[in-house]
């Protein structure tokens, strides 16, 4: 039997004679080609180079076409819902353009560390004016953000800050609008939600998913009134519709069975054990956690009978908000015509009179009436803005403070109390000094009584300008020098402090305390071993806070864990499973510190592992 041969008188490799006329790959069928180069293995280099091999293969690869629209879902999944299904686009461009914005964004947030760590970090103005499309900016932002959690820290620390930035423009623009809109046609549940995203920019809070829920909640209602009454016309009202149920027995009917579904079947309250949270005034927080204060609980409350047919108006009362139900036909104004519900107190009906008890003291007809939509959105804001002032000074109060004073200038753009304290509030942070003067010029344009007090900011300001032209160099402190010595600790180390218990990460520390003496007496530092005449070190606390704590009051964490404080990526470039590494600019001004935090984490790995061979 003769050998089979390949070619010119080689043996094939499987023993077969090959056919002369064997077709080549690029006499396949373009759709066989294109299902092909769409296996998840190819990547968009592999893609290049293919289509630069013929013409063929050039065409089959063409920007339109199956292959890049493949490879572009394939990279930027989260892209998809930006374009309709089946829909003809250059992919191939969208592919460059999106790549190539990655590459600009990532080099901008890079650099921002440098320019912004010495200070607090305020406007992206750079990013908006790199003239990018809108939500490649947001997807390359949210995929540094979702890359390796332990890792490149700064880069995701600016990148959430800029994706909070963003977000934010968007929301504010979207207010605008909303507030520009006829009054009759504004939605206190809008408005809310309006408000709840731009205070929690990165959290997934739509619209669309507000109403879902409370669609939901709807129809539980609506299933208890079919037991109570199978013809009521608020079981025939569609979503969307704004029916209204006329009868007061009808709509006597719904509120009650409300009530039921809302706070004995949904068990939703009233939070008096932590009113001042501001999680009370988001209503995705209260959807979650069926607890609130009584204008978002109202707010909740009158959608809800709104969508069974009940028309229920919002009572701006003090120091507590209401609901009014008309019991009378429409047009009357005297108080004693309505209901007033309290949705924070389980929906409970008062008269007039007993709501005056709820405060305990009397009030004019004024604060009976029903108000606006805006003026909800103003109170609601107004109650952040109050929590923020009662803050404890830290990043998360200054952060809800200058995000109510901005939904509150946004819908009261002239308030000038406001105006002066968003003025102080960016004075005191450092912060945005041109946005400071802008403030301050419109202030003396409104109340140019205000001269004092603003005269007073426009010059600190300008030196603070001024200063900022002719920035200091960053002390550099080294161990090594000899007034360094008795400095035990590097930064990032993670620590645990002796008396307070809590855990901590140095980013920064001071031979000596550099306190003002009154600090040093309030805190009771003469009552240390060592006063203040001993190392001080800077450091992040879990629970968010960042303290000034003695040397002799700190020890190494046995066993270090994560420090959870939303400042760490602003000094720290890695958590390195027992410390963290300190980014390039904590590192320009400690430059002998990593040296010793590696030192120190061997010497105490070494002894937990002598330790555990001993037991």
């Amino acid at each position: 039997m003769a050998t089979p041969v390949d070619g010119e008188g080689q043996p094939s490799l499987n023993g077969t004679i090959p056919d002369p006329q064997t077709k080549k790959l690029t006499d396949l069928p373009t759709e066989l080609l294109e299902h092909i180069l769409c296996f998840p293995v190819l990547k968009h280099v592999d893609i290049c180079n293919v289509s630069c091999c013929c013409k063929r293969l050039h065409d089959v690869c063409h920007g339109r076409g199956k292959v890049w629209g493949h490879q572009y879902k394939l990279r930027w999944p989260r892209l998809q819902r930006f374009y309709r299904q089946n829909e003809s686009c250059d992919w191939l461009r969208e592919y460059k353009t999106r790549h190539r914005v990655g590459i600009q964004i990532r080099r901008t947030v890079e650099s921002i560390s440098k320019r912004f760590f010495t200070e607090v970090v305020n406007s992206f103005a750079e990013i908006e004016s790199l003239g990018m499309p809108e939500h490649f900016c947001e997807d390359e932002l949210l995929f540094i953000l979702n890359s390796d959690k332990r890792k490149s820290l700064t880069l995701k620390y600016y990148a959430k800050k800029i994706l909070y930035f963003l977000r934010q423009q968007n929301i504010l623009k979207s207010l605008k609008n909303f507030l520009e809109q006829p009054t009759e046609q504004q939605s206190a549940l809008e408005g809310a939600v309006l408000v709840d995203q731009y205070c929690n920019p990165l959290a997934d809070v739509t619209l669309d998913s507000i109403s879902a829920q409370l669609d939901e909640i709807t129809e539980k209602v609506k299933k208890m009134l079919r037991i109570k009454n199978p013809s009521h016309p608020s079981l025939r009202i569609a979503q969307g519709n704004c029916s209204v149920v006329e009868d007061f027995e009808l709509q006597r009917q719904v509120i009650c069975a409300l009530n039921s579904v809302l706070y004995e079947q949904l068990q939703y309250k009233g939070n008096e054990c932590d009113y001042y949270n501001p999680l009370n005034s988001y209503i995705h927080q209260v959807l979650l956690r069926r607890t609130g204060i009584p204008i978002s609980l109202s707010i909740l409350y009158m959608t809800l009978a709104q969508r069974l047919g009940v028309q229920l108006e919002p009572v701006n009362f003090p120091n507590h908000f209401l609901l009014r139900w008309c019991q009378k036909p429409t047009g009357t104004e005297d108080i004693y015509d309505f209901v007033y519900i309290d949705a924070f107190g389980k929906g409970k009906q008062l008269t007039a009179k007993e709501c005056e008890y709820l405060i305990g003291h009397q009030v004019t007809a004024d604060y009976y009436s029903a108000i606006s939509t805006t003026e909800v959105l103003l109170r609601m804001v107004g109650n952040l803005l109050n929590i923020g002032k009662r803050g404890e000074g830290n990043e998360k109060s200054y952060q809800l403070l200058r995000d109510s004073l901005d939904l509150y200038l946004t819908i009261n753009p002239d308030n000038v109390q406001y105006l002066l304290l968003q003025a102080r509030l960016y004075f005191h942070l450092g912060i945005w000094p041109e946005k400071v003067l802008d403030i301050l010029q419109h202030i003396q344009a409104l109340d140019p009584s205000q001269h004092g007090a603003v005269g007073y900011l426009v010059q600190h300001t300008l030196e603070h300008i001024q200063h900022k032209k002719h920035p200091v160099t960053p002390e550099v402190k080294r161990r090594s020098a000899p007034e360094h010595l008795e400095v035990q600790y590097s930064v990032g180390l993670i620590m645990k402090h002796k008396r307070s218990g809590y855990n901590c990460v140095i980013y920064g520390w001071d031979p000596k305390c550099t306190m003002s003496p009154e600090w040093i007496s309030t805190m009771r530092v003469h009552q240390l071993s060592n006063g203040a005449n001993q190392p001080f070190y800077n450091v992040l606390v879990q629970d968010g806070t960042c303290r000034y704590a003695a040397q002799e009051n700190l020890e190494p964490h046995s066993a270090p864990l994560e420090i959870g404080h939303p400042e760490v990526g602003r000094y720290f470039s890695e958590f390195a499973d027992t410390y963290y590494v300190a980014n390039e600019e904590l590192q320009t001004r400690y430059p002998e510190d990593m040296d010793e935090t590696l030192c120190t984490v061997r010497e105490g790995s070494l002894k937990r592992s002598n330790s555990d061979s001993y037991d």
